[in-house]
């Protein structure tokens, strides 16, 4: 994965939902996030992937790209998500690729095109996030 000013974002997977989910991430800058998710594990009982790993790929991809936006002393924190599900996807694998919408003081937004392996969309979301500073404590 390649981090935007030093920031390194691999160490924040370990143990999340992210990491159950198999997500990887491949790049990340404040302007765009790209990475990936396995559609087996993360499919309804249908065999389907479910619209919920959509929208948590979706929202990692995202809220990582306002993370690099917020750094340093910064910090990212998603307030509003909303998904468009287009076609269904029954295996491999699925790409998001997050793109900066609009990066200001205090909010970040984004969209994010979730695509199968041949390219066709699976899902279309927009995510915003709040630009806060870190905490002393």
């Amino acid at each position: 994965m390649t981090d935007n000013d030093d920031v390194s974002f691999a160490a924040v997977l370990d143990g999340t939902l992210m990491e159950r989910m198999g997500i990887t991430v491949d790049s990340v800058t404040a302007e765009r996030a790209e990475g990936s998710m396995p559609v087996a594990g993360n499919t309804q009982p249908y065999g389907l992937l479910h619209g919920g790993a959509s929208a948590v790929l979706a929202e990692t991809l995202g809220s990582f790209a306002a993370m690099a936006h917020a750094s340093p002393g910064g910090i990212a924190v998603g307030i509003e998500l909303s998904i468009s599900h287009h076609r269904s996807a029954r295996d491999g694998i699925v790409r998001g690729v997050a793109t900066a919408l609009h990066r200001g003081r205090t909010i970040a937004t984004y969209e994010i095109g979730v695509t199968d392996e041949s390219g066709q969309p699976v899902a279309t979301a927009r995510l915003t996030c709040s630009i806060r500073q870190q905490s002393a404590t």
